[in-house]
């Protein structure tokens, strides 16, 4: 399992779902005269569950305990951005707009990461890179509560952290061709064939993707799983919005695709070489973490792809 978790969509409807649905509804938001509010169609909360919708995570404990807590209580209220929500607590109001240039007091280049996790990346990148803001959308809380500490203990104050479901923070929350890059490194690839339908890049997530980039901006993938590799290559190359940045390089005996079927650790072995590339190189901006040490040890091998939005 990646350090990063992303859910999908289960089952048809049942009479568990219709159940579901009722018991969201008695725990819709309130007005002040004590009516629900209206939900938008098509949004998270008119699902009532997260079952009909792709959503970037599995739920997880979010107790906090310790230093956790005690980031969190002490520095939240500045670095955590504080989203209106409907039904859950990882929902975005539909008509909530993220304007980042209110939040940092200033006009710079915003990238987003998916699914930050213990805020390893985002961290090291918004130390490197002063000139940039940096919003980091994770759903697990300690992870959002250790990346304000370390935020803190660096003296860091180009990122905010957000916990929210991905899909519809790109969908309603940041403004149309607000941001530079979305990066989305290490999601949870559901590698067994009957849970590929969960993974969160696919066909639908492009267009989200695409909608919040500014013209030029790019989207950086990065996935240890070779099938899921091919997956993202596949999306991008189909999607209209986005222009493949290193199309066709790589290939041959340079492609990392070659180098995992000639493994065979994580997919069939086989000599059969990639002879379609695509993949970029390694993202310099992408700190080494744990996680990704933890794959090379595995003998996993590494993908990246940079994709351009049109």
């Amino acid at each position: 399992m990646s350090e990063n978790q992303v859910s999908g969509p289960e089952s048809p409807a049942t009479v568990a779902d219709a159940d579901a649905s009722a018991a969201a509804d008695q725990r819709a938001p309130r007005s002040g005269d004590g009516s629900a509010r209206p939900i938008t169609p098509g949004t998270q909360a008119a699902e009532g569950t997260y079952r009909r919708q792709t959503v970037s995570f599995v739920r997880r404990g979010t107790r906090l305990q310790g230093k956790r807590q005690k980031a969190w209580d002490e520095h939240s209220a500045y670095l955590a951005v504080d989203i209106p929500r409907h039904i859950a607590d990882t929902s975005v109001h539909p008509e909530y707009s993220f304007d980042a240039e209110e939040e940092f007091g200033r006009t710079a280049p915003l990238v987003v990461e998916i699914g930050s996790g213990l805020g390893d990346a985002i961290v090291h990148a918004a130390k490197e890179n002063p000139d940039k803001d940096f919003l980091a959308v994770e759903v697990y809380t300690p992870g959002l509560a250790q990346t304000i500490q370390k935020l803190v203990a660096n003296k860091i104050s180009n990122v905010r952290v957000v916990q929210a479901n991905a899909p519809e923070v790109l969908r309603t929350m940041l403004p149309t061709g607000s941001v530079s890059e979305v990066w989305v490194f290490f999601p949870d690839p559901w590698h067994k064939t009957k849970h590929n339908k969960r993974r969160m890049v696919n066909d639908n997530f492009a267009p989200l993707v695409a909608r919040v980039l500014a013209p030029g901006g790019t989207w950086r993938l990065a996935t240890d799983w070779s099938s899921y590799a091919e997956q993202m290559l596949e999306v991008g190359n189909a999607a209209e919005e986005f222009t493949n940045v290193h199309d066709g390089e790589h290939s041959g005996s340079e492609s990392p695709l070659t180098a995992a079927r000639l493994s065979g650790v994580d997919c069939e072995q086989s000599d059969e070489p990639d002879t379609v590339g695509g993949w970029a190189p390694r993202f310099g901006g992408r700190i080494l973490t744990s996680f990704e040490n933890k794959a090379h040890k595995a003998g996993r091998v590494i993908f990246d792809l940079a994709l351009r939005r049109n």
